[in-house]
Formats: structure tokens, C-alpha cells, sequence
């Protein structure tokens, strides 16, 4: 066997597959306006793909809409929530004179402490 070499390919270097018999789908290319930079990006997807109506711009990251028929496409955005902040959950749990009151609270304990030489940063040891 030493006096004989194996023969074979490369590994990883070519493809054992053919294109014969291969039928490559339909394509149809969608071009997508950038509304902060203005460029223009296509794309292009399977046909029977429904194509998103907004693509994040390759240059600027910005949001670029779908065009179609030359005008971009219009975006309903009635459906959107606005994010919930802290201070939204915390009105729902809490009315204004309640947290008011707890604030008066917080500061008097607070003046409290200062005043008898307490360190409020520092916890009690037992």
C-alpha cells in the first residue's frame, strides 16, 4: 500500500453537485427608497414571496420603504402602542396625591435619620 498513492479531490474545495435538473425559482426584484439618506436599495425575492413594506438601509440604518409603481408604499401605523414607561405602570397602581403622600413620607424618615447622625447609606448591624 506504501508504494501507491490515494487519489481523490480536495476537501471542501469543489462541489460534488451538478446544476442538471435544477429549475430555479421565479424572482422578482422590489426597490426600497431610504427615508433619512434617500437611496435607493433592491432586493430580490422569490415571486410568490410577499415582500415587507420597510427594509432597514444598507448605508445608513435608517428605515427604507417598498416602491411600487414609483411611489413608496404608505405605512398604517395606527395600530402602534406607544412603549409604557415606569412612571405609566406607576400611575396605574398609584394615584398623584398618594404618591404624594409617600414621597413626604420617604423625606421626613429621610431628615430623620441625617438629624440623629445616622448614615443612610450604611446598613444596621445587628
Amino acid at each position: 500500500m506504501a508504494d501507491r498513492s490515494l487519489r481523490g479531490i480536495r476537501l471542501g474545495a469543489q462541489s460534488l453537485q451538478s446544476e442538471e435538473g435544477v429549475v430555479f425559482m421565479e424572482r422578482t426584484q422590489y426597490t426600497y427608497e431610504c427615508a433619512k439618506c434617500g437611496r435607493d436599495t433592491a432586493l430580490t425575492f422569490a415571486a410568490d414571496a410577499e415582500a415587507p413594506e420597510t427594509w432597514e438601509c444598507r448605508t445608513c440604518g435608517g428605515e427604507a420603504l417598498l416602491k411600487l409603481d414609483g411611489s413608496t408604499v404608505e405605512i398604517d401605523r395606527s395600530g402602534d402602542k406607544a412603549p409604557r414607561t415606569h412612571w405609566d405602570m406607576l400611575l396605574e397602581r398609584r394615584t398623584i396625591p398618594e404618591l404624594e403622600e409617600i414621597l413626604a413620607e420617604r423625606l421626613e424618615y429621610i431628615r430623620a435619620r441625617r438629624g440623629a447622625g445616622e448614615d443612610p447609606t450604611r446598613a444596621k448591624s445587628a
